[in-house]
């Protein structure tokens, strides 16, 4: 409980000031942007962003903070003690059936960039064997654990049938395959490549392609992103539109260098006491990211698709979401042009 209530207290003493940013008039801008995990390759655009010094370029002041998982940086969104939140795009479709309008407006990748990564000693083939395993997840509502209920389903398979546990991301991850706490999990790199270097992992199921993502999940799945609420992007538009510009940069940034540039770019702890292990999970999974930030129409409608088929908020409500309002390519257009 103690514990709790240190974290809790270090989140609000970072969030402090946040509510007040002074949008497109006076001044330089300010924007918050939480992290479902900054030290994630898959939403390395972030950091790497802040580094080369675009957002600076753009004369726009950006904060970036750092949740473990995407369901607890969509909540601070929400809260309005942020303005933006790199996550999954999946996180906009869902919200929007609870009666809440948030954005996508930079797509980093088409692709979720996971993968399902199971014990040493485990025989599992497809989400089929899925049945009576526990199985981990950064957390309950995170789009790890939607990408789990939906592999689940499609192989016919409810959430009944396999234990969910939160096994939380890199350190933990590791900890909860190593101690036996999980047979399986969906996770990125670094943590990916750390399990299959040490041997003590292996890839069931890898997302982090166009090609396994087309056979796990039946079309793309535009995945992390820069999402925002609807009202914010209506009001700061100019604001927006330099986050788009710092962004789409870094995104061309990434096509054009390697995985040793982009990771001698990173701050040194991410890659612990192995930078050529660091270097070769971001050359694993770097092919996931565009070069341009456009949201790929067919992906969403494909998320869209997969959400109906295990959650019960958008199942019923499928017909009614505008998918217009999940996503805007406005920005990274003007970007781009």
């Amino acid at each position: 409980m103690r514990r709790m209530m240190a974290v809790g207290l270090v989140l609000a003493l970072a969030l402090t000031g946040c509510r007040d940013s002074r949008g497109d008039t006076g001044g330089s801008e300010q924007v918050t942007i939480m992290v479902g995990g900054i030290d994630k390759v898959i939403y390395l655009p972030a950091k790497l962003t802040e580094s080369l010094g675009y957002f600076a370029d753009q004369k726009i002041s950006v904060k970036l903070l750092t949740e473990p998982a995407g369901a607890q940086a969509e909540n601070v969104l929400i809260a309005g003690d942020v303005q933006g939140v790199v996550g999954f795009y999946d996180h906009t479709v869902d919200l929007q059936t609870k009666g809440k309008c948030v954005q996508s407006v930079v797509q980093f990748a088409d692709v979720p960039g996971e993968a399902e990564v199971m014990a040493a000693d485990q025989t599992m083939k497809t989400p089929a064997d899925f049945t009576g395993k526990r199985l981990g997840v950064t957390s309950p509502g995170s789009s790890t654990d939607f990408l789990t209920q939906a592999l689940a389903a499609r192989a016919g398979l409810t959430k009944s049938d396999y234990t969910t546990v939160k096994a939380g991301a890199g350190q933990t991850f590791i900890a909860a395959i190593e101690n036996g706490g999980i047979d399986a999990g969906m996770t990125t790199d670094p943590t990916i490549a750390r399990l299959l270097t040490s041997g003590k992992g292996k890839v069931m199921l890898d997302m982090r392609t166009e090609e396994g993502t087309r056979a796990a999940l039946g079309g793309l799945y535009p995945a992390s992103s820069l999402y925002m609420d609807c009202a914010y992007v209506s009001a700061h538009r100019a604001t927006v539109q330099k986050l788009a510009n710092a962004f789409v940069k870094t995104l061309r940034w990434i096509n054009a260098h390697s995985a040793d540039e982009i990771a001698a770019k990173m701050p040194k702890q991410y890659a612990g006491d192995d930078p050529a292990l660091y270097a070769k999970s971001i050359n694993d999974s770097k092919g996931m990211f565009t070069d341009d930030g456009v949201m790929d129409a067919d992906g969403a409608r494909n998320v869209l698709e997969v959400l109906a088929t295990f959650s019960p908020n958008v199942r019923g409500k499928k017909d009614t979401v505008d998918l217009s309002k999940t996503y805007t390519t406005e920005f990274v257009k003007k970007a781009a042009a």
